[in-house]
Protein backbone atom coordinates (compact mmCIF):
# COMPACT_ATOMS: atom_id res chain seq x y z
CA UNK A 1 0.00 0.00 0.00
CA UNK A 2 2.86 2.35 0.93
CA UNK A 3 4.57 1.60 -2.38
CA UNK A 4 1.38 2.42 -4.26
CA UNK A 5 1.01 5.72 -2.36
CA UNK A 6 4.63 6.65 -3.05
CA UNK A 7 4.17 5.87 -6.72
CA UNK A 8 1.03 7.99 -6.82
CA UNK A 9 2.75 10.95 -5.13
CA UNK A 10 5.73 10.66 -7.47
CA UNK A 11 3.43 10.57 -10.48
CA UNK A 12 1.53 13.62 -9.20
CA UNK A 13 4.73 15.58 -8.52
CA UNK A 14 6.00 14.85 -12.02
CA UNK A 15 2.97 16.62 -13.48
CA UNK A 16 2.70 19.59 -11.09
CA UNK A 17 3.51 22.79 -12.99
CA UNK A 18 5.88 25.13 -11.16
CA UNK A 19 6.55 28.89 -11.56
CA UNK A 20 10.05 28.53 -12.98
CA UNK A 21 11.72 28.84 -16.34
CA UNK A 22 14.70 26.76 -17.48
CA UNK A 23 17.27 28.30 -19.82
CA UNK A 24 19.08 25.84 -22.10
CA UNK A 25 21.59 26.22 -24.95
CA UNK A 26 19.83 26.74 -28.27
CA UNK A 27 21.07 26.45 -31.85
CA UNK A 28 23.47 28.90 -33.48
CA UNK A 29 22.63 30.29 -36.93
CA UNK A 30 25.07 31.73 -39.45
CA UNK A 31 23.78 35.10 -40.69
CA UNK A 32 26.09 34.75 -43.71
CA UNK A 33 24.53 31.40 -44.57
CA UNK A 34 21.39 30.25 -46.35
CA UNK A 35 18.12 28.52 -45.53
CA UNK A 36 15.67 26.36 -47.43
CA UNK A 37 12.65 28.39 -48.56
CA UNK A 38 9.13 26.96 -48.74
CA UNK A 39 9.51 26.29 -52.46
CA UNK A 40 12.67 24.24 -51.87
CA UNK A 41 15.07 26.91 -53.10
CA UNK A 42 18.12 28.02 -51.13
CA UNK A 43 17.93 31.62 -49.97
CA UNK A 44 20.56 33.80 -48.23
CA UNK A 45 19.59 34.81 -44.69
CA UNK A 46 20.62 38.37 -45.50
CA UNK A 47 19.27 39.57 -48.84
CA UNK A 48 20.36 42.92 -50.27
CA UNK A 49 18.91 44.23 -53.52
CA UNK A 50 19.93 47.09 -55.80
CA UNK A 51 23.38 47.41 -54.19
CA UNK A 52 26.75 45.80 -54.89
CA UNK A 53 27.52 42.91 -52.54
CA UNK A 54 30.63 40.78 -52.11
CA UNK A 55 31.36 37.11 -51.37
CA UNK A 56 31.95 36.22 -47.72
CA UNK A 57 33.70 33.36 -45.95
CA UNK A 58 33.76 31.96 -42.45
CA UNK A 59 30.66 32.36 -40.31
CA UNK A 60 28.96 34.93 -38.12
CA UNK A 61 26.58 32.99 -35.89
CA UNK A 62 23.85 34.52 -33.79
CA UNK A 63 23.10 32.38 -30.76
CA UNK A 64 19.86 31.48 -29.02
CA UNK A 65 18.47 30.18 -25.75
CA UNK A 66 15.78 27.54 -25.48
CA UNK A 67 13.35 28.25 -22.65
CA UNK A 68 11.21 25.65 -20.91
CA UNK A 69 8.54 27.17 -18.72
CA UNK A 70 6.54 30.33 -19.10
CA UNK A 71 3.19 30.95 -20.79
CA UNK A 72 1.96 27.76 -22.43
CA UNK A 73 5.12 25.79 -21.63
CA UNK A 74 5.11 24.85 -17.91
CA UNK A 75 7.86 22.87 -16.18
CA UNK A 76 7.58 20.08 -13.63
CA UNK A 77 9.67 18.93 -10.66
CA UNK A 78 11.38 16.39 -12.90
CA UNK A 79 12.37 19.15 -15.32
CA UNK A 80 13.79 21.24 -12.47
CA UNK A 81 15.83 18.41 -10.97
CA UNK A 82 17.27 17.63 -14.39
CA UNK A 83 18.17 21.29 -14.90
CA UNK A 84 19.76 21.70 -11.44
CA UNK A 85 22.27 18.91 -12.13
CA UNK A 86 23.10 20.12 -15.64
CA UNK A 87 25.74 22.92 -15.58
CA UNK A 88 24.66 24.15 -19.02
CA UNK A 89 21.15 24.98 -17.77
CA UNK A 90 19.89 27.75 -15.53
CA UNK A 91 16.70 27.88 -13.44
CA UNK A 92 15.01 31.24 -12.92
CA UNK A 93 11.68 32.40 -11.42
CA UNK A 94 9.35 32.63 -14.37
CA UNK A 95 8.51 36.29 -13.66
CA UNK A 96 12.18 37.19 -14.26
CA UNK A 97 11.87 35.95 -17.83
CA UNK A 98 8.27 36.68 -18.84
CA UNK A 99 5.84 39.51 -18.01
CA UNK A 100 3.33 38.45 -15.31
CA UNK A 101 0.04 37.10 -16.70
CA UNK A 102 1.26 37.25 -20.31
CA UNK A 103 -0.10 34.65 -22.72
CA UNK A 104 2.14 32.69 -25.07
CA UNK A 105 0.56 34.59 -27.97
CA UNK A 106 1.48 37.92 -26.37
CA UNK A 107 5.03 36.76 -25.71
CA UNK A 108 5.39 35.56 -29.30
CA UNK A 109 4.08 38.87 -30.67
CA UNK A 110 6.40 40.91 -28.45
CA UNK A 111 9.36 38.78 -29.56
CA UNK A 112 8.38 39.24 -33.20
CA UNK A 113 8.24 43.00 -32.86
CA UNK A 114 11.55 43.10 -30.99
CA UNK A 115 13.19 40.97 -33.68
CA UNK A 116 11.90 43.23 -36.46
CA UNK A 117 13.14 46.32 -34.62
CA UNK A 118 16.50 44.67 -34.01
CA UNK A 119 16.93 43.99 -37.72
CA UNK A 120 16.11 47.59 -38.57
CA UNK A 121 18.59 48.97 -36.02
CA UNK A 122 21.27 46.52 -37.15
CA UNK A 123 20.86 47.48 -40.79
CA UNK A 124 20.96 51.18 -39.95
CA UNK A 125 24.16 50.79 -37.89
CA UNK A 126 25.88 48.88 -40.69
CA UNK A 127 24.85 51.37 -43.39
CA UNK A 128 25.86 54.38 -41.32
CA UNK A 129 29.28 52.77 -40.78
CA UNK A 130 29.52 52.71 -44.57
CA UNK A 131 28.69 56.42 -44.83
CA UNK A 132 24.97 56.33 -45.61
CA UNK A 133 22.64 58.96 -44.15
CA UNK A 134 19.31 57.49 -43.01
CA UNK A 135 15.97 59.04 -42.08
CA UNK A 136 13.81 57.49 -39.33
CA UNK A 137 10.31 56.22 -40.07
CA UNK A 138 7.43 55.01 -37.88
CA UNK A 139 5.61 51.81 -38.85
CA UNK A 140 2.41 50.12 -37.67
CA UNK A 141 3.72 46.90 -36.08
CA UNK A 142 0.50 45.39 -34.72
CA UNK A 143 -2.94 46.14 -33.29
CA UNK A 144 -4.38 45.75 -29.84
CA UNK A 145 -7.52 43.66 -29.37
CA UNK A 146 -10.56 45.50 -30.78
CA UNK A 147 -8.42 48.38 -32.06
CA UNK A 148 -10.74 51.07 -33.48
CA UNK A 149 -8.33 51.79 -36.36
CA UNK A 150 -8.39 48.27 -37.81
CA UNK A 151 -9.57 48.25 -41.41
CA UNK A 152 -8.24 51.73 -42.16
CA UNK A 153 -4.66 51.13 -41.03
CA UNK A 154 -2.75 47.89 -41.69
CA UNK A 155 0.39 46.25 -40.32
CA UNK A 156 3.37 47.56 -42.27
CA UNK A 157 1.94 51.02 -42.94
CA UNK A 158 4.61 53.71 -42.64
CA UNK A 159 3.02 56.71 -40.93
CA UNK A 160 3.79 59.96 -42.77
CA UNK A 161 1.52 62.41 -40.91
CA UNK A 162 -1.48 62.67 -38.57
CA UNK A 163 -3.86 65.60 -38.89
CA UNK A 164 -1.23 67.33 -41.01
CA UNK A 165 1.51 66.94 -38.39
CA UNK A 166 4.66 65.04 -39.52
CA UNK A 167 5.13 61.64 -37.88
CA UNK A 168 8.78 62.29 -37.03
CA UNK A 169 8.86 59.73 -34.20
CA UNK A 170 6.61 57.72 -31.92
CA UNK A 171 6.21 60.60 -29.48
CA UNK A 172 4.98 62.89 -32.26
CA UNK A 173 2.41 60.30 -33.34
CA UNK A 174 1.12 59.83 -29.80
CA UNK A 175 0.96 63.59 -29.20
CA UNK A 176 -1.12 64.09 -32.34
CA UNK A 177 -3.54 61.33 -31.32
CA UNK A 178 -3.92 62.89 -27.85
CA UNK A 179 -5.22 66.11 -29.44
CA UNK A 180 -8.35 64.22 -30.50
CA UNK A 181 -11.38 63.20 -28.45
CA UNK A 182 -12.09 59.45 -28.23
CA UNK A 183 -14.43 58.54 -31.06
CA UNK A 184 -13.04 61.18 -33.45
CA UNK A 185 -11.82 60.21 -36.90
CA UNK A 186 -8.34 61.33 -37.86
CA UNK A 187 -6.65 61.94 -41.19
CA UNK A 188 -3.58 59.71 -41.29
CA UNK A 189 -1.36 59.64 -44.37
CA UNK A 190 0.68 56.45 -44.78
CA UNK A 191 3.02 54.81 -47.23
CA UNK A 192 1.61 51.41 -48.21
CA UNK A 193 3.15 49.08 -50.80
CA UNK A 194 5.03 52.00 -52.34
CA UNK A 195 1.98 54.27 -52.64
CA UNK A 196 0.87 57.24 -50.52
CA UNK A 197 -2.55 56.54 -49.03
CA UNK A 198 -4.83 58.86 -47.05
CA UNK A 199 -6.70 56.96 -44.35
CA UNK A 200 -9.37 57.98 -41.83
CA UNK A 201 -9.09 55.69 -38.78
CA UNK A 202 -11.40 56.09 -35.81
CA UNK A 203 -9.98 56.66 -32.33
CA UNK A 204 -11.00 54.95 -29.12
CA UNK A 205 -10.62 55.37 -25.38
CA UNK A 206 -8.05 53.56 -23.25
CA UNK A 207 -8.96 52.39 -19.71
CA UNK A 208 -7.00 55.35 -18.32
CA UNK A 209 -8.95 57.80 -20.47
CA UNK A 210 -6.32 58.44 -23.16
CA UNK A 211 -7.29 58.72 -26.82
CA UNK A 212 -5.86 55.79 -28.78
CA UNK A 213 -5.76 54.25 -32.24
CA UNK A 214 -5.03 50.85 -30.73
CA UNK A 215 -1.79 50.35 -32.63
CA UNK A 216 1.73 49.29 -31.64
CA UNK A 217 4.32 51.54 -33.29
CA UNK A 218 7.77 50.45 -34.39
CA UNK A 219 10.68 52.68 -35.27
CA UNK A 220 12.61 52.06 -38.47
CA UNK A 221 14.50 53.77 -41.25
CA UNK A 222 14.11 54.78 -44.87
CA UNK A 223 16.85 52.68 -46.47
CA UNK A 224 18.73 53.49 -49.70
CA UNK A 225 18.06 49.93 -50.93
CA UNK A 226 16.10 46.91 -49.67
CA UNK A 227 17.72 44.79 -46.95
CA UNK A 228 15.88 41.81 -45.51
CA UNK A 229 17.03 39.38 -42.83
CA UNK A 230 15.46 35.97 -42.20
CA UNK A 231 16.19 34.74 -38.68
CA UNK A 232 13.93 31.73 -38.91
CA UNK A 233 11.65 30.99 -35.98
CA UNK A 234 13.59 33.23 -33.57
CA UNK A 235 12.36 36.34 -31.76
CA UNK A 236 13.72 39.03 -29.49
CA UNK A 237 16.40 41.71 -29.93
CA UNK A 238 19.60 39.88 -28.96
CA UNK A 239 20.84 39.08 -32.48
CA UNK A 240 21.22 42.76 -33.39
CA UNK A 241 25.00 42.87 -33.17
CA UNK A 242 25.51 39.83 -35.41
CA UNK A 243 22.98 41.11 -37.94
CA UNK A 244 24.83 44.43 -38.19
CA UNK A 245 28.14 42.67 -38.77
CA UNK A 246 26.58 40.39 -41.38
CA UNK A 247 25.09 43.28 -43.36
CA UNK A 248 28.39 45.16 -43.18
CA UNK A 249 30.35 42.09 -44.34
CA UNK A 250 28.14 41.57 -47.38
CA UNK A 251 28.49 45.20 -48.44
CA UNK A 252 32.29 45.36 -48.11
CA UNK A 253 35.03 43.70 -50.10
CA UNK A 254 36.86 40.81 -48.44
CA UNK A 255 35.91 38.61 -45.53
CA UNK A 256 35.28 40.32 -42.19
CA UNK A 257 36.14 37.12 -40.29
CA UNK A 258 39.11 36.07 -42.41
CA UNK A 259 37.35 32.73 -42.86
CA UNK A 260 37.11 32.07 -39.09
CA UNK A 261 34.05 30.77 -37.22
CA UNK A 262 32.76 33.55 -34.98
CA UNK A 263 29.59 33.62 -32.90
CA UNK A 264 28.15 36.29 -30.68
CA UNK A 265 25.19 38.04 -29.14
CA UNK A 266 24.05 41.47 -28.02
CA UNK A 267 21.39 44.03 -28.74
CA UNK A 268 22.33 47.06 -30.78
CA UNK A 269 20.86 50.55 -30.72
CA UNK A 270 20.79 53.46 -33.12
CA UNK A 271 24.17 54.74 -31.91
CA UNK A 272 25.88 51.36 -32.37
CA UNK A 273 26.05 50.59 -28.64
CA UNK A 274 25.92 46.88 -27.80
CA UNK A 275 23.58 45.98 -24.93
CA UNK A 276 23.48 42.99 -22.53
CA UNK A 277 21.27 39.97 -23.01
CA UNK A 278 20.00 37.03 -20.96
CA UNK A 279 21.29 33.46 -21.05
CA UNK A 280 24.89 34.36 -21.89
CA UNK A 281 26.32 31.08 -20.60
CA UNK A 282 23.81 29.03 -22.56
CA UNK A 283 24.69 30.99 -25.69
CA UNK A 284 28.40 30.35 -25.25
CA UNK A 285 27.71 26.61 -24.95
CA UNK A 286 25.53 26.74 -28.07
CA UNK A 287 28.29 28.54 -29.95
CA UNK A 288 30.87 25.95 -28.88
CA UNK A 289 28.59 23.13 -30.03
CA UNK A 290 28.20 24.85 -33.40
CA UNK A 291 31.99 24.92 -33.87
CA UNK A 292 32.68 28.62 -33.27
CA UNK A 293 36.13 29.42 -31.90
CA UNK A 294 35.42 33.05 -30.94
CA UNK A 295 32.42 34.57 -29.17
CA UNK A 296 31.55 38.29 -29.10
CA UNK A 297 29.81 39.18 -25.85
CA UNK A 298 28.45 42.50 -24.54
CA UNK A 299 30.85 43.96 -22.00
CA UNK A 300 27.97 44.24 -19.51
CA UNK A 301 27.63 40.42 -19.54
CA UNK A 302 31.26 39.82 -18.54
CA UNK A 303 30.46 39.36 -14.85
CA UNK A 304 28.22 36.38 -15.71
CA UNK A 305 30.96 34.83 -17.84
CA UNK A 306 33.53 35.06 -15.03
CA UNK A 307 34.27 31.60 -13.61
CA UNK A 308 32.40 29.83 -16.41
CA UNK A 309 34.42 27.05 -18.03
CA UNK A 310 34.57 27.56 -21.80
CA UNK A 311 37.98 26.23 -22.92
CA UNK A 312 36.98 25.62 -26.53
CA UNK A 313 36.09 29.22 -27.36
CA UNK A 314 37.60 32.65 -26.75
CA UNK A 315 35.09 35.12 -25.29
CA UNK A 316 35.73 38.66 -26.56
CA UNK A 317 34.11 41.66 -24.89
CA UNK A 318 32.64 44.47 -26.99
CA UNK A 319 30.76 47.66 -26.13
CA UNK A 320 30.02 49.00 -29.62
CA UNK A 321 29.69 47.95 -33.24
CA UNK A 322 33.10 49.47 -33.88
CA UNK A 323 34.57 47.35 -31.06
CA UNK A 324 33.13 44.23 -32.68
CA UNK A 325 34.41 45.17 -36.13
CA UNK A 326 37.88 45.85 -34.71
CA UNK A 327 37.80 42.47 -32.94
CA UNK A 328 36.93 40.74 -36.21
CA UNK A 329 39.76 42.55 -37.99
CA UNK A 330 42.10 41.22 -35.27
CA UNK A 331 40.69 37.69 -35.56
CA UNK A 332 41.04 37.78 -39.34
CA UNK A 333 44.72 38.73 -39.00
CA UNK A 334 45.34 35.95 -36.48
CA UNK A 335 46.67 38.22 -33.72
CA UNK A 336 44.26 36.86 -31.11
CA UNK A 337 46.48 37.50 -28.08
CA UNK A 338 45.51 41.17 -28.30
CA UNK A 339 41.75 40.50 -28.13
CA UNK A 340 39.96 42.15 -25.17
CA UNK A 341 38.56 39.25 -23.13
CA UNK A 342 36.15 39.33 -20.23
CA UNK A 343 38.91 38.17 -17.90
CA UNK A 344 41.27 41.00 -18.85
CA UNK A 345 41.30 44.73 -18.18
CA UNK A 346 40.67 47.10 -21.11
Amino acid sequence: MGAIASFGIGLLVSFVHLPYAILMPGPATDVLGTFAAADGSTTPRIQIKDAKTYPTSGSLDFTTVRVAGGPGYPVTVVDLVTAWIDPTRDVRPVDEIFPPNATKEQVAEENRIEMAGSQQEATAVALRALGYSLSPVITIASFSTDAPSKGELTVGDVVVSIQGRPASDGAAVRAAVQQATPGDTLEVIVKRDGATVTTHPKTGKAPDGRTILGVVLQGGYSLPFPVTIDAGNVGGPSAGLMFSLGVYDKLTEGSLTGGKSVAGTGTIDDSGAVGPIGGIRQKIVGAERAGATFFLTPIDNCAEVSGFDHPGIQVVKVATFQDAKTALDTIAKGDTAALPRCDTTP
